[in-house]
């Protein structure tokens, strides 16, 4: 119970690496808020989760809008009064290189990718000042290693990366006692990965797969709950001394 009595919220939290968060972060004692623009699946989930035991509230949440952004954490303002712990997790691809990358598609990424991990971090101090705790954004493995066929997308999570580092930079010196740190995950079995694999086709996806298999060491994609260890991690008092770095779960990826 790494995490009891916490106060947590975790956007894009209804699938993938967002509901393994929220699953981990609860089963550790924490309360946790998670947010998705999917409200049919946020609500599954909720009902799913509550069914184990676990101590979770959804709320539909656009993460682009700011007014979205203050309904929410008005929500946790008036339960809870405080927030420890933010995990600005909800993303979105879409594939396409410097040559057929949209402008449209490349404005819609930075606004679902990074616009919003700025509304979450501005408007979420306000409720952390006070007793401190940790945000976690999640950026990716592409904001180090660059992935040519996925530009808007790898440019955004660069953009998280220092954003973080930022937000890490001001808190200390204005003597914030909250934490700041990007978290990147590599290639993980998650809807997101699936989706854009199936968007570039299937002989183009066959080849991103294998692909993918040379050039990761341990030679399998990773799995949502292998990242949310170092969510926990993050989340918890043992990170306490940990603030503006990067924290990779890849399977080596980035070795090369």
């Amino acid at each position: 119970m790494r995490l009891e009595n916490k106060i947590v919220l975790v956007t894009g939290g209804a699938s993938g690496m967002g509901l393994a968060f929220t699953r981990r972060l609860a089963g550790e004692g924490a309360k946790v808020y998670f947010t998705d623009i999917n409200t049919e699946a946020g609500q599954r989930a909720e009902a799913q989760l509550r069914e184990q035991g676990l101590n979770v509230i959804f709320n539909t949440h656009n993460v682009t809008s700011e007014e979205d952004w203050t309904r929410v954490l008005n929500v946790i303002r008036d339960n809870e009064q405080h927030l420890d712990v933010l995990i600005n997790n909800a993303g979105m691809v879409i594939p396409g290189s410097i040559e057929d990358c949209t402008l449209s598609d490349f404005d819609r990424t930075m606004d679902v990718n990074l616009r919003s991990v700025f509304i979450g971090c501005q408007q979420s101090l306000p409720l952390m000042k006070a007793k401190g705790g940790s945000i976690i954004n999640m950026s990716s493995i592409t904001a180090m290693c660059g992935e040519p066929a996925a530009l808007s997308y790898s440019t955004s999570k660069a953009g998280v990366r220092f954003l973080s580092k930022s937000v890490a930079l001001h808190c200390a010196a204005k003597g914030y006692p909250i934490r700041v740190n990007s978290l990147h995950p590599g290639y993980i079995e998650t809807p997101l990965v699936a989706g854009a694999t199936q968007v570039i086709g299937e002989e183009a996806g066959q080849e991103f797969q294998a692909r993918l298999m040379q050039e990761i060491p341990v030679k399998r994609l990773g799995k949502p709950d292998e990242v949310a260890g170092a969510v926990v991690f993050l989340a918890s008092d043992d990170s306490v001394y940990v603030t503006g770095t990067e924290m990779v779960v890849d399977g080596g990826y980035a070795c090369h």
